[in-house]
């Protein structure tokens, strides 16, 4: 996969017109076929020009940068694909500040896209040229017109399902998915308690969680998104700005405290966390906000034989056949109606950099899109 785009065109072009160019290709791919069967047909391409979201150098929103780059034909095992949607998600903000390992700068941001399969490289056999395709897959590169990924990290996108919404909820579903199946192994006699519920994870993990059969509280910062919470598969929604999170579980589990919690947050609600669960539970850090938890807090989850939990997506799908399956499963639950995307914001690509600034000012409810000009 390739981990940025290179800022100069691999080949020249001169002034070339364009009919030209295509005819030169039609003769080269001739060519070919002629010498080794079409089974190997030719399928290059020059390398194009879009418009891409980088940055040279870690920190804020002000280190995004909008630029014309030039996109590299796919490689055997590749494809290229022009988006027409791009997911904007936390885990962005931390490549941007530098603490998600990335490839050297300066790169293009960002995890996750769709669009349609615009070229296809000559070993690829599962994709085919017009396909509508969807992704959310390391190394980074999604903030852009155009992305050359691996095939392997890219899935064909059932027509019932909109591009906007595949972009919502590629990442934050599939991550849904394995916190509800795996991480949490959600019973449904539990009691579970999501934070940041109405966040762009939160909506879709509250959610799948009802669904499973799950009694879900969540918590969240002011009332209109407690309202949002409750209206997505919440139970009880907690402003924990106004209230003692833990005291207001322990009211309404009878004190028994709870299964499982899906942290996001981290240094600023792991303690709550740890408090509001019963001897035994699980506690889910699926993200860090907040920033890390403090050891003293791992050290009292510790004395209550807390099972700690710390995955993340991208190691969870480490083989394209667990991929294919866990959107397969996300899919199911989109087009069932049982899990629905809130897209709460849209931004040009060129408005990354506000995009970013809303999520980290928790400006946000639902999902984030930015959309490719």
């Amino acid at each position: 996969m390739h981990a940025s785009l290179p800022t100069e065109p691999p080949v020249r072009t001169g002034t070339v017109p364009l009919e030209a160019v295509h005819t030169r290709e039609r003769q080269f791919t001739r060519i070919f076929t002629t010498m080794y069967g079409q089974k190997h047909r030719a399928r290059t391409r020059l390398p194009v020009k879009t418009q891409a979201v980088r940055m040279h150098e870690a920190g804020g929103p002000e280190m995004l940068r909008v630029e014309d780059v030039w996109v590299p034909d796919p490689g055997a095992t590749e494809v290229r694909i022009a988006q027409t949607a791009v997911g904007a998600n936390f885990l962005d903000t931390y490549q941007r500040r530098g603490l998600f390992p990335s490839p050297a700068l300066p790169w293009v941001v960002g995890f996750e896209g769709a669009g349609i399969v615009e070229a296809v490289g000559g070993a690829v056999t599962a994709l085919r040229e017009g396909d509508r395709v969807a992704y959310a897959s390391a190394p980074p590169g999604a903030y852009a017109g155009l992305r050359t990924i691996a095939a392997d990290a890219v899935v064909r996108l059932p027509d019932a399902i909109g591009f906007e919404q595949a972009a919502a909820t590629m990442l934050k579903g599939m991550t849904a998915e394995y916190l509800v199946h795996k991480s949490g192994a959600v019973q449904p006699v539990d009691t579970v308690l999501v934070h940041a519920a109405a966040g762009g994870t939160g909506l879709l993990l509250c959610q799948w969680l009802a669904h499973v059969g799950a009694t879900v509280i969540g918590c969240a910062g002011d009332e209109d998104k407690r309202t949002l919470a409750e209206a997505h598969g919440c139970r009880h929604a907690i402003d924990y700005r106004r209230e003692d999170v833990a005291a207001r579980v322990a009211d309404l589990t009878g004190g028994e405290g709870i299964a499982v919690v899906y942290d996001s947050v981290g240094r600023d609600t792991a303690g709550a966390s740890v408090a509001c669960l019963r001897p035994g539970g699980t506690l889910v850090l699926y993200g860090s906000s907040s920033g890390a938890v403090p050891q003293g807090v791992l050290a009292a989850a510790a004395a209550k034989s807390i099972s700690v939990v710390r995955p993340g997506l991208f190691d969870e799908n480490a083989t394209p056949a667990v991929l294919r399956a866990r959107a397969s499963a996300l899919f199911e639950v989109l087009e069932g109606g049982a899990v629905s995307p809130l897209i709460g914001r849209r931004y040009a690509l060129a408005e990354a950099a506000e995009a970013h600034r809303d999520l980290e000012a928790r400006r946000t409810a639902g999902q984030s899109v930015l959309i490719p000009g």
